[in-house]
């Protein structure tokens, strides 16, 4: 699968101060969206857990984790992010599902996805 980007807001969770505008990698195999630890704290985005983290090259790690604020389409959601190395931009699976959105490798964008329920 060919890779793409696209533009993304990050923020504090609170809702406070500006979003940050970033080119993120859309990597539907990562799990989490990981954004460079300088980036978060300059946005007082503070660790919440360590989590283990498999990596693609094999190699494991744990990797400090919180939360932000992601902008995407009109959109705002709270998400998961890892805290991540300098130039380090990744959108992974939660908030693309966050988002209700998927990859379209073809045209190289996210598209919207109707999600499924069972409803009782």
């Amino acid at each position: 699968m060919g890779t793409f980007s696209v533009n993304i807001g990050v923020g504090h969770p609170s809702g406070e101060g500006d979003l940050t505008m970033v080119s993120a990698m859309v990597d539907t195999g990562a799990t989490d969206t990981v954004i460079p630890s300088s980036l978060l704290a300059s946005l007082h985005i503070e660790t919440i857990t360590q989590w283990l983290l498999y990596l693609a090259d094999g190699s494991e790690g744990f990797w400090d984790a919180g939360q932000a604020r992601i902008a995407y389409g009109g959109q705002e959601w709270i998400c998961p992010v890892i805290f991540g190395e300098e130039d380090q931009y990744l959108m992974g699976a939660t908030t693309l599902e966050a988002f209700k959105l998927m990859a379209d490798p073809v045209g190289q964008q996210l598209v919207p996805v109707v999600p499924r329920a069972r409803l009782f």
